[in-house]
């Protein structure tokens, strides 16, 4: 009897020494996660574009980091930043990176998704910044914008207010009128049918990639009248300052 209460005693004393390991493990395992995200956060705000500025919040995924650490890379890497501003354009973003190197100089993530929300203002100041140098000045709608300008037929000057739908290229937000009307002069007249005279062939466009690291494409938008959200993607960015500094380019046209 006093054999077997011994060895329930040992096994006791194993399962609470045991727990006690596995506490220990997860403190430090806290710990650990803390310093990465934090460190994670340092190093991207020291690598960031010229005249881009705002605090990211990080946070590690996945089970233990120091599993994941010795394992080379991590499973879940979320970015926010709901205050960002590049050259005086602000914006939120939110960003996910999965299989996140440890060897971060060398290899790529393994994949990037993410989001940038662009309020009405925001919008106004891209489409001014990118040359435009028409009088075009964008009202966000649902799931639609809209935007006045003017046009001069027979010597008069006349103007017009645009519906337009929202879409993207690889590095550029779109914006392709489905019609318009006059606003001045003549009343409400409807111009649908002269859309490609009055407003050109091409949609209203504004580059969106010169903010953004070189190879991170646009894949969709999606618009309330609160603000524009465009969806981004990669599978080439590297985490590295030449990386995060090298900024994409729009195509001529």
């Amino acid at each position: 009897m006093a054999g077997k209460r011994r060895g329930i005693g040992e096994l006791v004393i194993t399962a609470v020494v045991l727990l006690g390991l596995v506490a220990a493990f997860v403190i430090v395992d806290a710990r650990v996660r803390a310093y990465a995200e934090e460190r994670v956060s340092t190093e991207i705000a020291a690598n960031l574009p010229e005249g881009a500025s705002g605090d990211i919040d990080v946070s590690i995924g996945g089970a233990s980091v120091i599993a994941q650490y010795l394992a080379g890379s991590f499973d879940r890497v979320v970015l926010d930043a709901p205050r960002f501003a590049v050259d005086g354009v602000s914006a939120a973003v939110h960003i996910v990176a999965e299989v996140v190197p440890v060897d971060y100089e060398s290899t790529p993530v393994g994949a990037v998704t993410g989001s940038i929300d662009f309020g009405e203002e925001a919008l106004n100041a891209l489409l001014a910044s990118g040359g435009n140098t028409g009088d075009a000045e964008l009202a966000l709608g649902g799931g639609e914008v809209s935007y006045s300008g003017t046009f001069a037929i027979f010597g008069l000057e006349l103007g017009y207010r645009a519906t337009a739908t929202p879409s993207t290229s690889a590095d550029s937000l779109l914006f392709t009128p489905t019609d318009a009307e006059l606003t001045t002069g003549a009343g409400s007249v409807d111009l649908t049918s002269a859309l490609p005279l009055i407003l050109g062939q091409k949609p209203l466009a504004i580059c969106v990639a010169e903010f953004l690291p070189q190879g991170v494409e646009l894949t969709g938008v999606n618009v309330t009248p609160e603000r524009a959200r465009i969806k981004l993607e990669s599978s080439t960015l590297m985490l590295t300052r030449q990386s995060l500094t090298t900024l994409g380019s729009c195509s001529a046209g």
